[in-house]
């Protein structure tokens, strides 16, 4: 483990210092309960230093999707309270409720699992002010584009909808999971963007704009540290965190590049090429990401704050996120 460590921090390292990233923390952990974690950089750059620690809290973005949403989805289906193939309106009768041959009605739990929907990628909700319950009925009932089905936000929105159908409170009101948070100290976190709209920069509270608006959602918003990244990944490694059939449903491939929540190994994916087929992972817009090889027995987090203080800007982390999963897959 050491050498192949050393040798992917060291690249996180170069990125630190070229500016391309304030910092970032680099997790690994192995199916025997071995495990690493090293921090480079800053947790803050602007308009004051903070320096990046091994327990500095980050925004997890869209690993919101798979760390939180999905193992629920999924737990509810294997319960039989959800079912998998069923649409949407089996818990959501009143999506499109004034177009009974509306396509979002046909729409099914699997696939917006696997973002085999025709929702768009990116949708401004947040343009169209800041009544959370005004908001959840615009996305319910709006005459959504049909397109090509691509990986797409609208999916876990709406299975964030039906979470908070079942239990009759907000996503926020609900318990985020053991190491895990809705909001954080900010001095204990890694700052995001000087946010344009909000006209501060964020550090504490979530950075999309679509989750802030919502206050809470199925596909943002989830805060969490390195160590709480790799119990959740070491979890589905040893089997103690979800149960066989919520793994397996995990690892069960929907297309090419797609299981139930997670992405899987495929040409060009931020896992790298070295790693297993039998690897899945997911990353976040703020700069995170987890990946899971399940038949070399191990798990890595790499989480940075690339877009503090600006997302415009080439931080170069897709390059960064291949080259650090295949040094650590070599080992």
């Amino acid at each position: 483990m050491s050498k192949n460590f050393a040798q992917a921090f060291s690249l996180v390292e170069e990125a630190v210092a070229s500016g391309r990233i304030p910092g970032a923390v680099l997790g690994l952990v192995e199916t025997d309960g071995a495990r690493k974690i090293q921090a480079i950089g800053r947790a803050q750059i602007v308009p004051s230093e903070r320096i990046m620690r091994e327990d500095t809290w980050f925004d997890l973005a869209s690993l919101t999707k798979v760390l939180f949403t999905t193992p629920r989805i999924l737990e509810l289906a294997e319960q039989g309270v959800v079912d998998l193939d069923a649409p949407l309106i089996s818990h959501l009768p009143d999506l499109r409720q004034y177009n009974a041959n509306a396509w979002e009605r046909k729409v099914t739990f699997r696939q917006c699992l696997g973002h085999q929907t025709p929702f768009p990628a990116v949708e401004p909700i947040y343009t169209y002010g800041r009544d959370a319950d005004l908001l959840r009925t615009f996305i319910m009932q709006r005459e959504w584009k049909a397109g090509a089905p691509v990986y797409s936000d609208i999916n876990f929105i709406l299975l964030g909808f039906v979470l908070e159908r079942l239990a009759h409170k907000t996503i926020r009101e609900m318990d985020a999971g053991k190491g895990f948070a809705w909001e954080t100290d900010a001095d204990q976190t890694a700052a995001t963007e000087d946010c344009t709209w909000r006209h501060r920069v964020l550090c504490g509270e979530v950075h999309d704009d679509n989750c802030s608006a919502l206050q809470g959602a199925g596909h943002a918003g989830l805060f969490g540290t390195a160590a709480s990244v790799l119990n959740f990944g070491e979890g589905l490694l040893n089997g103690s965190g979800a149960s066989k059939q919520v793994i397996d449903w995990m690892r069960t491939p929907l297309s090419s590049s797609r299981t139930h929540g997670f992405e899987r190994a495929h040409q060009g994916w931020a896992g790298g090429s070295v790693c297993s087929a039998e690897t899945i992972g997911h990353t976040g817009f703020t700069g995170t990401g987890l990946w899971v090889d399940f038949e070399k027995g191990r798990a890595w987090t790499l989480l940075t704050n690339r877009i503090h203080p600006t997302r415009h800007f080439d931080s170069q982390i897709v390059s960064l996120r291949i080259a650090v999963g295949d040094l650590i897959s070599q080992a």
